[in-house]
């Protein structure tokens, strides 16, 4: 047996182990078989003269020899007497092995003293038939864990940390600390990746709260998955700082994945979207895996009659293939509801504009068609100078009293805004101008009455409809007072 051992290196059971005795009990032992030896070897002395002798044999008379089976007898009371003191001490010795062996208070004693010593081999069988003794003491495994952290056995010591997070008697303060180490072991080997997962395991919402930047929680999908009858635009989000990865075509997403950046247009077709997402430490979160079936009818872009490019001449905008249900815009975003009707062909605005028309049927937005001008006519004549032009001619009619547009003291007043530039019945290019009425209130309406100024001559008109509707320019003169 190898010294401070307690189990068998060989077969692993228990090594019994009995007291050593008292000196003097020893000694008093030691002196009792002596004693019996010396009588026992006496009448083994006296039997064999008698044997030798038994030819000259003559039955004694003597008294003295009739009394030597009394000394026989007196022997036998010694030996019962040491019999009875051999079975006290095997049951002392019994019930000292079983004190030792069963008391979780002895077993923690030595393993103590074993500590105190450096005996860190000793303390640890010490503790663990401790344990095995008191399985619901989980402080015992605390202890347990620091003797082998003593050792530098780092893995027996994560081990028992363990043991303790996931022992059914330890308490939240007990958890806390187990916690705690573990997540000390792993972030001094940088491994926050297991720290991200044990927290999360744990289902403690204090104790997640407790390491903010070691919790990473999966993207959120904007959309369930399912089956849609129109084109899905998917967001993903996630909170915390990081990047959000994802793919499309089934396979795990890595960092290496795309980053997204933009929502997801999910078109025609079967889609499986995989996304993880990588908080600032490197932590991965697990992967969300979401499917869609996305099946509608396609509506397509509508046709336009100008393509994107450089003008130098009026231009109309039209749509081609049918105006049922379409909008545009002007600003650069994408059409809805709300955006404008086309209700027929779009003078060219003056300078950089850009277009955007789609169809909307049934709440579904169809393919969006992109046009970009830039219109910048051949004629030093400006839309304001042409402004300036109608009004001039109206206050030299006597319509209003001055350039400001009133006629009288009321407060009201013509207004005459530029609209568009265009050409008229191919007799030439004209900017198009409005007459507002406007009340001293601020509210504006259209009178009805429109102007046309020829770009390059500056000639005047008044725009009326013929019977057939068709535009008129009808020539404005101005009489001589």
């Amino acid at each position: 047996m190898a010294e401070g051992k307690l189990y068998c290196e060989h077969c692993g059971e228990d090594i019994h182990i009995v007291p050593d005795f008292e000196p003097e009990l020893e000694q008093t032992i030691q002196d009792i078989m002596e004693e019996l030896h010396g009588d026992m070897e006496d009448e083994a002395e006296d039997e064999t003269e008698r044997f030798e002798d038994f030819e000259d044999y003559e039955e004694p008379q003597d008294e003295e020899y009739w009394q030597e089976p009394v000394r026989r007898r007196r022997i036998w009371p010694k030996v019962l007497l040491i019999l009875v003191f051999l079975l006290f001490l095997a049951a002392g010795g019994t019930a000292w092995y079983t004190y030792s062996s069963y008391s979780e208070e002895y077993q923690l004693d030595r393993a103590r003293q074993y500590v105190e010593q450096g005996k860190y081999d000793e303390a640890i069988a010490c503790y663990n038939r401790a344990v095995e003794l008191d399985g619901a003491n989980v402080e015992l495994l605390f202890e347990l864990a620091d003797i082998y952290l003593q050792k530098n056995n780092k893995v027996e010591y994560e081990y028992l940390l363990r043991e303790i997070i996931n022992h059914k008697e330890a308490s939240a303060e007990q958890l806390e600390g187990a916690y705690g180490k573990l997540i000390a072991i792993y972030r001094e080997r940088e491994d926050y990746q297991t720290i991200n997962a044990l927290l999360l395991a744990s289902g403690d919402e204090n104790l997640i709260a407790a390491y903010p930047n070691y919790i990473v929680d999966v993207p959120e999908f904007s959309i369930n998955e399912g089956y849609y009858t129109s084109i899905q635009p998917l967001k993903l989000t996630a909170s915390g700082s990081g990047r959000i990865f994802y793919t499309t075509d089934g396979s795990e997403p890595t960092e290496e994945s795309t980053e997204y950046t933009a929502p997801i247009i999910l078109e025609n077709g079967n889609h499986v979207v995989k996304a993880c997402f990588v908080n600032d430490n490197g932590i991965v979160s697990d992967v969300v895996t979401k499917e869609y079936h996305i099946e509608y009818n396609e509506i397509f872009a509508p046709e336009i009659s100008a393509l994107s490019g450089e003008y130098s001449a009026p231009m109309m905008i039209e749509i081609l293939d049918g105006d049922e249900d379409v909008y545009y815009t002007m600003d650069g975003s994408d059409p809805t509801y709300s955006s404008a009707v086309y209700t027929g062909p779009i003078p060219m605005p003056l300078g950089k504009s850009t277009f955007k028309f789609a169809r909307i049927v049934d709440g579904v937005t169809g393919t969006v068609a992109q046009r970009d001008y830039n219109l910048v006519l051949n004629t030093t004549l400006t839309p304001a100078q042409a402004v300036n032009l109608v009004v001039e001619y109206n206050y030299l009619t006597g319509k209003i009293l001055g350039f400001d547009g009133h006629f009288d003291d009321s407060g009201d007043c013509y207004q005459y805004i530029y609209l568009y530039v265009a050409n008229i019945n191919k007799v030439s290019d004209f900017y198009v101008i409005a007459e507002y009425y406007r009340t001293a209130d601020g509210n504006s309406t259209r009178t009805g009455n429109n102007f046309a100024v020829n770009i390059y001559s500056e000639e005047r008109f008044k725009l009326q409809r013929d019977d057939w509707g068709r535009l008129d320019l009808v020539g404005l003169e101005i009489s001589e007072q």
